[in-house]
């Protein structure tokens, strides 16, 4: 797998903004959400979850339509689609 890209866009006391692409056949690794976040989506897409027991689930995208998570998720990210997918990811720092 290809390596995702990421960009930080903003990071200071309060959060962390960072933007994500996922060419076709990339990955962002497996990693574990050290703090709360939020992803907005900014385009439309279906991402690959894999959990660290290597359990595999769909995650279906909508542009603009955000959704949160706890810290402490685990998880690896892959986009088998033919289309890039891209999302920015809020980090909510304690």
């Amino acid at each position: 797998m290809l390596a995702a890209k990421s960009e930080v866009q903003v990071d200071n006391e309060q959060v962390r903004v960072t933007e994500w692409r996922l060419a076709p056949g990339s990955a962002t690794g497996h990693h574990t959400h050290g703090m709360d976040y939020v992803i907005v989506p900014v385009v439309a897409g279906e991402m690959t979850i894999v959990a660290p027991g290597g359990e595999r689930s769909k995650a279906q995208l909508a542009a603009g339509k955000s959704y949160f998570r706890k810290a402490g998720v685990q998880h690896d990210v892959l986009n088998e689609t033919s289309t890039e997918i891209v999302f920015l990811e809020i980090e909510l720092k304690p």
